[in-house]
């Protein structure tokens, strides 16, 4: 009897939330990793999809092996592809244990991998585009661990000085008075592995486009088990759904001890009617399919009409 084929690997969740796009894959306890290419960033990377190569920056958010285990692989590809050095954040107390990995890869290939490594303290910061930056934030998970909120600062004018003529702004500027001020527009942010803390509480969590957050236990019966591995329960989401102000809430690192039709069904039972529509799960890649042909017919209509 001829032997059954392989079983396939998993296949890249995606949603177009726009105007960002978010892909990866993101399984409790086997791998993390989610990319926004219009970010030119990754966060985790558990294992190194290729096309998790394009982003010239990784957010580490901790060391477990499932969301950290493909650093030494992103780096070389990188190199061996020609596109640049990729530069990898994390939290300051990994910086040593990433740097030993790297060195370790010299010792077995016989080879040295350029890499850049940048550890960042809670509330640190490090500017990735254009005005626009990649905040840290503390978490609580069973390790050292960090949260991100990448944001756009913008320069604008003072409310009290709308409508001043423009001579009279310049002289004020020749003055040296303040005529603008800096506004901080919270675009994405990911949580990381986490349990339930005060960081749910920050403005810049509460007030993102788009909240990325683990949410790996969803069933009643499993609110212990979260609280052990110091995870969320799909009870602390819905706790949460009144609070943030995101267009968008992503969950990610669900646990295969539940299948994806239960996990819809919890989600239809436990999230309130007006919030459903903003809650996406990065892994249900038959209702993101169905979503994202139904985004593209309604392009191609609008661009029937103009």
């Amino acid at each position: 009897m001829i032997p059954r084929e392989p079983p396939r690997g998993p296949q890249l969740g995606f949603l177009y939330l726009p105007p960002f796009r978010l892909q990866g894959l993101s399984i409790a306890g086997e791998q993390t990793v989610v990319q926004v290419p219009e970010l030119d960033i990754c966060f985790d990377i558990g294992l190194c999809p290729r096309p998790a190569l394009a982003s010239p920056y990784v957010a580490l958010t901790h060391g477990h092996m499932d969301h950290a285990a493909g650093l030494a692989y992103y780096y070389s590809q990188r190199q061996f592809q020609g596109m640049g050095v990729g530069t990898v954040i994390c939290h300051r107390a990994l910086e040593q244990p990433i740097h030993n990995i790297m060195n370790a890869w010299v010792d077995v290939e016989d080879q040295r991998t350029p890499y850049k490594l940048v550890g960042l303290e809670p509330d640190g910061e490090l500017e990735i585009k254009n005005n626009t930056y990649l905040r840290a934030f503390d978490t609580a998970h069973t390790r050292s661990s960090l949260g991100y909120v990448v944001l756009e600062r913008r320069s604008k004018l003072r409310p009290e000085l709308v409508g001043l003529p423009q001579e009279k702004l310049v002289q004020m500027k020749h003055r040296g008075e303040p005529i603008t001020q800096v506004m901080e527009i919270p675009l994405v942010c990911f949580t990381g592995d986490t349990m339930w803390g005060t960081h749910f509480d920050r403005p810049d969590v509460l007030e993102a486009k788009i909240l990325i957050t683990e949410c790996t236990f969803v069933e009643p019966g499993h609110r212990d088990r979260a609280g052990v591995g110091r995870h969320l329960h799909l009870d602390d989401v819905v706790n949460l759904m009144d609070r943030s102000k995101a267009e968008a809430v992503v969950l990610t690192h669900l646990s295969r001890r539940t299948s994806m039709t239960t996990v819809r069904k919890q989600l239809e039972m436990k999230i309130p009617p007006q919030h459903q529509d903003r809650v996406h799960l990065l892994m249900d890649h038959r209702t993101n399919r169905d979503r994202y042909h139904r985004q593209a017919d309604q392009d191609a209509e609008s661009e029937k009409t103009t």
